[in-house]
């Protein structure tokens, strides 16, 4: 339950950021889904800001606090009370006498959901033009019934789009493909039913779903925006010992759209999360007005954000996919779809606690840890509901021999830079309480380099 200070302040930071887009007028990109959200949002603001003036929500800044911050263009008091004063009285400045020449043409914005009516709330102020949709799974499920009333509340996106706006949807996704019956909300029964919420839709908007189009991204042939032809690159190097080893070095693509294709590489990412991420950049930039040349220079400058499938040099010649600021089943098992495709002497994988599941943490981790013994050489799970990822892994075949178990990261650090030799792919992952990055830490080539490759680097972090 929040307090009554922190709806307050919620309260006074909507009234600036309402009072703010009322007089700068920009267009907003909205993107929301359980995964993918702050790579699709960077790749969108890498695209855009190629040729317009825009802005994104930094940090963690997507909640209701966050985005009015965001729209104001300032940062958080954090936990002093003067520094908030300060925020305030910005605000008000920012609002009211703020520059018009200065302010963004577009904002791009994250949007979470922690529970039902959160992006209700959001977008009734922020009221986007662009809705990106990236996928539907189960993270923050102990706060929603089901699947389907996550995939209901990220849906809500799309339902109140501005007129003559854009759905952008992950195509290969069910749920948010089915999404399209909520473009045109005055055909659907459930808005039917619910007579005030469709009122205040018309009284805001002057109509409901009016000119709204879709456009889908994907894999899939009927994708508008598609990929296809995707091949990793590898680096061919000389191991200690005189041999040839190919280290992997990031993964090429061709971006497809209405007939025409360019090719794409990504230098230090890899796997479809990143791909997918790119795809709904690129679906943004066409609706913009840019075409597939402008779109695929801008991409050369894309570097996903620190702990998304990162490719980070090793010790002892090894290589570290690093994805350990987050983690819920559907986004770990495409880290280990992208570890399975990957060329390598030994695969290890060190998996972390992923929270915030209810009553499918059980489930979740025993799915993971089934793919794991399907691709995996040696698995080390940290923490108590890691558990169940050994535990599966075992029953699926996987030596137990091979299998360890730690409480902490940081009991798992020394035992894995032992494990490591030449030529391993390591693949790091693990929810935000996990704290998975200390091990990337321990084990990257060049550890001086944290700040800039890790998340969770901040001294508040390095506190905890």
């Amino acid at each position: 339950m929040k307090s009554c200070k922190i709806l307050l302040l919620e309260k006074i930071l909507k009234y600036f950021a309402t009072k703010t887009l009322r007089r700068f007028k920009p267009r907003v990109v909205g993107v929301t889904g359980s995964v993918g959200k702050t790579s699709t949002k960077e790749a969108i603001y890498t695209v855009l800001s190629s040729k317009f003036k825009v802005r994104k929500n930094e940090k963690n800044y997507n909640n209701e606090i966050g985005l009015p911050l965001a729209v104001l263009g300032l940062e958080s008091g954090g936990g002093n009370l003067l520094k908030w004063v300060f925020v305030l009285i910005d605000s008000f400045f920012n609002s009211f006498f703020g520059s018009k020449k200065k302010y963004p043409e577009i904002l791009v914005l994250e949007m979470g959901a922690d529970r039902p009516g959160d992006i209700r709330y959001l977008v009734n102020f922020l009221k986007p033009e662009v809705g990106v949709v990236t996928a539907v799974g189960i993270s923050h499920l102990e706060f929603f019934k089901d699947k389907k009333q996550i995939a209901k509340e990220k849906g809500t996106l799309v339902k109140y789009l501005a007129k003559e706006g854009m759905a952008i949807l992950n195509f290969d996704d069910v749920e948010v493909r089915k999404m399209t019956e909520e473009i045109h909300p005055h055909t659907n029964s459930s808005v039917k039913k619910n007579q005030k919420d469709r009122n205040i839709y018309q009284a805001e908007k002057g109509g409901i779903g009016v000119g709204v189009k879709k456009i889908f991204y994907g894999f899939s042939e009927e994708a508008n925006v598609r990929a296809s032809d995707i091949f990793f690159g590898y680096e061919r190097t000389e191991d200690f010992y005189g041999g040839d080893l190919d280290k992997i070095k990031g993964i090429s693509f061709k971006l497809n759209y209405d007939g025409a294709s360019v090719p794409v590489r990504l230098m230090q990412s890899v796997g479809r999360p990143q791909i997918y991420s790119v795809l709904a950049a690129a679906a943004a930039g066409v609706h913009f007005g840019m075409n597939l040349l402008e779109i695929a220079n801008a991409l050369k400058n894309f570097q996903s954000p620190a702990g998304r499938l990162n490719i980070i040099d090793g010790i002892k010649n090894t290589v570290i996919i690093e994805d350990s600021y987050n983690a819920a089943p559907q986004s770990t098992l495409a880290a280990l779809e992208v570890l399975e495709k990957i060329k390598a002497r030994r695969k290890i994988v060190a998996l972390g606690n992923m929270l915030e599941l209810g009553s499918e943490t059980e489930s979740g981790h025993r799915e993971v840890g089934r793919k794991v013994a399907e691709v995996a050489d040696v698995l080390f799970a940290v923490g108590d509901k890691a558990k169940f990822i050994a535990d599966e892994a075992e029953k699926a075949g996987l030596d137990k021999n091979q299998i360890f178990f730690y409480n902490d990261s940081s009991e798992a650090k020394i035992p894995i830079q032992k494990e490591l030799a030449e030529g391993d792919v390591i693949l790091i992952k693990g929810s935000q309480g996990a704290r998975m990055e200390r091990l990337s830490e321990e084990i990257m080539r060049h550890p001086q380099q944290a700040k800039k490759l890790l998340p969770r680097q901040t001294e508040e972090w390095k506190d905890k």
